[in-house]
């Protein structure tokens, strides 16, 4: 995998995005103890953290296989401080808020990113999967940088409020799962929904 990311960097990759959450299979179940950040922490090293921005999400934490969405201001800074340690750098330079927790006010969850990024731990606040209402009110605490979307020819939705407030707002956005839910190519479409 190491190699790999370093023939994506050398043939032009410059976005690198991880997840505290994703995870390496382990002999047929999931281990969610940060592996993939060591792993890409180690293909960082040698120069090639220089030549990539870093992305990285937060904000749901699994014990086991029961999930649960943290936006507390606690939760905030021990998931970005672990996730520095895993992938062994300074800043993180877009970090997302990768599930909103309704039991936290966004603004509060915010308020602990803007601290980080004053503290030069990350650079950039992102959010995923955000309603256009959501994205307003993180924007007037703390300048939103990109927002993450499911955005595909199967999945539009995002276009009547979520787009035009990225547009209004000068968010940019970062599509996920662009390619899963449909293939065009020979006259046809394919859905792998």
């Amino acid at each position: 995998m190491i190699k790999l990311i370093h023939h994506a960097v050398h043939c032009g990759a410059t976005f690198l995005n991880t997840s505290d959450t994703y995870e390496l299979p382990v002999v047929g179940e999931t281990i969610w103890t940060g592996a993939n950040e060591i792993l890409l922490g180690k293909a960082l090293k040698g120069g090639v953290r220089q030549k990539v921005e870093l992305a990285a999400k937060f904000g749901t934490k699994f014990t086991g296989w029961k999930r649960d969405t943290r936006g507390d201001p606690e939760y905030v800074r021990a998931a970005c401080e672990a996730s520095l340690k895993r992938l062994d750098v300074d800043y993180i330079d877009l970090y997302y808020l990768e599930d909103i927790d309704s039991r936290v006010p966004i603004e509060v969850t915010i308020g602990e990113l803007k601290k980080l990024v004053e503290e030069g731990k990350i650079k950039y606040v992102g959010l995923r999967d955000a309603s256009a209402s959501t994205i307003r009110r993180a924007h007037a605490v703390h300048p939103v940088t990109a927002v993450q979307l499911d955005w595909t020819l199967a999945t539009r939705d995002v276009e009547a409020e979520i787009i035009p407030t990225c547009r209004e707002l000068g968010i940019g956005i970062v599509a996920y799962k662009f390619m899963e839910d449909f293939c065009v190519g020979d006259d046809r479409v394919v859905c792998f929904c």
